[in-house]
């Protein structure tokens, strides 16, 4: 690699996007598929039972949906700062930009925006990944930044979180993300079950697997939430700091979670204090209505009927 004005060349790489990657794309796709073709059968359902399928089925889609993507943000901890900072090594050009962190469970993406975009020749406008997930090697993925000549701010951040780092949060993100994914995937199963049990139905059980599915997604939060019993390093950028906070992931994730808390503690109580309402939501009185119809009167003729019978004997009449 050689020198160009002072600064190395930089080799352009395919970036990962801060929130948005095409698993995310995918899983939004599928679930609106899903919506759609729920949709396309709703003209189907008749009366007041049409509101009721639809407020239950896109809650449901809702919840789903969320559960998987939030596995794939980057932005379960954000940060931003401007500063004036040098732009790449052995070089001392200074530069204005915007600095940001965004942190998911499977890496993090550090993101270096210029202030305005075309300072030196040169349009600034990085958005860099380096996962951490079990399977792949952060390690590698600083090491060839380090190797195409990425801007300074961004592997000094990067730097942070390797290995190697005196900070030493590389393992606590790394930990604290998979179980937070793995909890996660239980709390989509859990979701999964709750739904079969809701259109078998066994309503009552499936408020409790409702609550189960909270319950996990709480519990994912706390294990991603054990990162900040240590103390994080300064992340200083010129005479800026980067800090970190909660992201729009968390929030989202606490949200579903005390939802289905509070729709499925709804649930278990209709189901004791006014089970009536509870199956008209769920439209099963018009099935139980049904059950205990009187069925019309049924006339059987006598020629199928036993030989046995006199042929002068009237038809019997059989109600049900």
């Amino acid at each position: 690699m050689t020198l160009l004005d002072g600064v190395y060349p930089f080799y352009p790489q395919q970036s990962k996007a801060a929130v948005f990657n095409i698993s995310t794309i995918i899983v939004v796709v599928v679930f609106l598929t899903l919506a759609c073709s729920f949709l396309l059968i709703i003209p189907g359902i008749r009366g007041r039972a049409r509101l009721y399928w639809t407020l239950r089925v896109l809650l449901s889609l809702f919840v789903g949906v969320v559960i998987v993507v939030v596995q794939f943000t980057g932005d379960w901890e954000t940060g931003w700062v401007q500063a004036n900072t040098s732009y790449k090594s052995f070089s001392h050009a200074q530069v204005n930009a915007d600095i940001g962190l965004h942190i998911g469970l499977a890496g993090l993406n550090v993101t270096l925006r210029g202030n305005p975009v075309e300072q030196i020749n040169e349009t600034i406008n990085y958005n860099e990944h380096f996962p951490w997930s079990f399977g792949a090697d952060y390690e590698r993925s600083y090491s060839e930044g380090l190797q195409k000549g990425l801007p300074s701010p961004i592997l000094y951040v990067a730097e942070k979180f390797s290995r190697q780092s005196p900070c030493a949060v590389h393992g606590q993100y790394r930990v604290a993300g998979h179980y937070a994914s793995a909890l996660l995937w239980v709390a989509f199963c859990t979701w999964v079950i709750s739904n079969i049990l809701f259109s078998m139905p066994v309503l009552i059980y499936g408020g409790y697997m409702l609550l189960v599915t909270g319950a996990f997604m709480i519990f994912s939060l706390l294990s991603f939430s054990t990162v900040r019993n240590s103390p994080m390093c300064l992340i200083q950028i010129g005479t800026r700091t980067l800090h970190v906070a909660y992201g729009g992931s968390f929030w989202l994730m606490l949200a579903i979670g005390i939802l289905c808390f509070v729709v499925g503690v709804t649930i278990v109580a209709m189901h004791h204090l006014s089970l009536d309402l509870l199956k008209t939501f769920f439209d099963l009185r018009e099935d139980k209505a049904e059950e205990y119809q009187e069925m019309p009167e049924v006339f059987i003729n006598s020629r199928f009927v036993s030989k046995g019978l006199s042929p002068s004997q009237p038809p019997e009449t059989i109600s049900i």
